[in-house]
């Protein structure tokens, strides 16, 4: 079993940061991409970011320049660093992580998602 949970939603006025940490758990041999997703009311989940093992990261258009994700690999652990937020950043954001557990297997798993909502 593995297990993905968020943290550090909430309320922000726009303009304003807010940080997001997502912790991995369970048999986990090893961690390849992790990353950042959300989706917003009525729309699909979008791709926010994502950042590989060696730290090579990618962000969406909509998000670069404001947004940056870095990871601990030691703690399987990956931040979203949001800044100068929006309101049309608005949406539960995922994290979602590519893992290979201790049998071999290999696939990608979800959080749950936290709320972030940008509104004065």
């Amino acid at each position: 079993q593995v297990h993905l949970v968020e943290s550090g939603g909430g309320l922000v006025q726009p303009g304003g940061s807010l940080r997001l940490s997502c912790a991995a758990s369970g048999s986990i041999w090893s961690i390849n991409a992790m990353g950042w997703y959300r989706q917003a009311p009525g729309k699909e989940r979008e791709l926010v970011g994502t950042i590989t093992s060696g730290a090579s990261t990618n962000y969406a258009d909509s998000v670069k320049g404001r947004f940056t994700i870095s990871r601990d690999n030691a703690r399987n652990t990956v931040d979203l660093q949001m800044n100068s937020l929006e309101p049309e950043d608005t949406a539960v954001y995922y994290c979602n992580a590519d893992i290979r557990i201790l049998s071999g297997y290999r696939t990608n798993y979800w959080g749950k998602g936290t709320l972030v909502t940008v509104s004065s």
